[in-house]
């Protein structure tokens, strides 16, 4: 019996329902299938908090910009960035600790040329920093300033300590807080430069400072924000500055190099960095975060007050700049047998 055109329509009519409920649940389920991570997506970022590691301890130079810098980007991104200190072995602890993270931006980290640059030289390392993690953006310069304790060497300036040098080789020691340390680094720096026949002495952190000021050596290299009270007090004269430019927080004070040693570049810089296949939009919108705040003056004001220089500039730029800085203290930390070839 041939069915009726009515038939057929209320027919086709209840296909073409069953097909549209099919392709709902489909839908349903492709939407269920999807990973949790979707609504992690670069898009959606950050839509919970974010971890940003430092570590050093709290206090530091580190710890003072990084807390500076993420305050505002909570701010900026209305979802806490949360610092958590995870200091050890020089850097190696925290650092590794990122390298290791899920790379979905969730895990950050604010890192200094000590971390980066000059450990993958002079430890062995089960991760290379260059290559496992992503810059990100810089954050700050922080040069090493060359002090002297006025009450126990009356030199006016970097040239008249020079002659004291040259007058009397191998007598001028100078203390750092560490060997393959930037501050042990610029004062073997400084003697390469100018065949100068000084001393290095080591110590464990403030030690270095503490006998300084006691007299026992002549002269340390020694960032900014570690002795800008001791400068302020008279206690320590600052004589020149490791930095390429003169600093913003001493514009009196000249570079090395203008000094005479020419190319001389040394110190401290920190930056944030994310672990190898964090998504590149995820990136973008970090880098682009930290060069804004950088740039707003009255954290660019706090960072000077603190003896660092804003450094706002592309996440390549960055990239580029830290392997420099690895290449160029390799060279240093083998020549002057802090590491082996």
């Amino acid at each position: 019996m041939q069915k009726s055109k009515h038939s057929n329509k209320i027919h086709l009519a209840g296909v073409a329902k069953a097909a549209g409920r099919l392709a709902t649940a489909a839908l349903a389920i492709a939407c269920l299938a999807v990973p949790a991570s979707a609504a992690d997506a670069p898009a959606n970022y950050p839509n919970k908090p974010v971890k940003v590691v430092v570590a050093f301890s709290p206090g530091g130079t580190t710890d003072i910009l990084t807390r500076l810098v993420t305050e505002h980007m909570s701010r900026e991104f209305g979802q806490p960035f949360v610092v958590e200190n995870k200091p050890g072995a020089g850097g190696n602890i925290g650092t590794g600790y990122v390298v290791n993270s899920k790379p979905d931006g969730y895990t950050l980290i604010v890192d200094s040329v000590g971390p980066i640059a000059i450990n993958p030289t002079l430890n062995k390392l089960s991760y290379n920093p260059l290559t496992d993690l992503i810059a990100v953006a810089e954050v700050a310069d922080v040069p090493n300033v060359l002090v002297v304790a006025p009450q126990h060497l009356k030199v006016k300036d970097i040239h008249e300590l020079v002659k004291n040098i040259e007058a009397h080789p191998g007598e001028y020691n100078f203390s750092s807080t560490g060997v393959g340390t930037s501050s042990h680094l610029s004062g073997y720096l400084m003697g390469k430069l100018r065949n100068l026949k000084i001393t290095h002495v080591p110590y464990k952190g403030a030690e270095a400072l503490n006998d300084l000021l006691a007299g026992r050596v002549q002269f340390m290299f020694a960032t900014i924000p570690s002795v800008h009270s001791l400068i302020e007090s008279g206690r320590l004269k600052p004589l020149a500055v490791s930095s390429p430019h003169r600093s913003r927080s001493m514009p009196d004070v000249p570079t090395m190099d203008e000094a005479g040693f020419k190319g001389f570049r040394a110190g401290s810089w920190f930056g944030m960095f994310a672990p190898k296949g964090t998504p590149p939009a995820i990136i973008k919108k970090l880098h682009d975060s930290v060069n804004r705040i950088v740039q707003i003056p009255e954290v660019s004001k706090i960072m000077v007050q603190q003896g660092a220089d804003p450094v706002p500039g592309s996440s390549e730029q960055f990239k580029n700049f830290v392997q420099e800085e690895h290449d160029r203290w390799k060279i240093l930390l083998i020549e002057s047998g802090a590491a082996k070839p």
